[in-house]
């Protein structure tokens, strides 16, 4: 599930850093509060990373998957974005999880 997950997450990084550009470009939001919020979403979809085998962490994940889709009131288009990253996120929770439940029955029977 992690390496699922993670890569969501990776992917997430780079489009919230696109979107706090296109912000820029379509809001009178200050670019410091662009920035400081994107900056933030930035490192936590970092952080989770590590955090997903910890308790809290795809809960956390879930979280910023919401927050992904409510920052299409600033930049519509990630309304979409937000909710194919919504779709892949519990695409890796779901599959990754039973990637893990397979591996382990796999070195059980080892």
């Amino acid at each position: 599930m992690r390496t699922l997950c993670a890569s969501t997450l990776i992917g997430e990084f780079f489009v919230i850093g696109f979107a706090g550009l296109v912000a820029m470009q379509l809001t009178d939001i200050p670019r410091t509060t662009i920035w400081l919020v994107s900056g933030i979403a930035m490192l936590l979809s970092l952080l989770l990373c590590g955090m997903l085998t910890r308790p809290g962490g795809v809960q956390l994940g879930w979280a910023l998957q919401l927050a992904l889709i409510a920052s299409g009131l600033v930049v519509p288009t990630m309304y979409f974005l937000g909710a194919v990253f919504a779709a892949l996120w519990w695409a890796s929770v779901h599959y990754g999880r039973k990637v893990d439940e397979a591996r382990a029955r796999v070195a059980a029977g080892a």
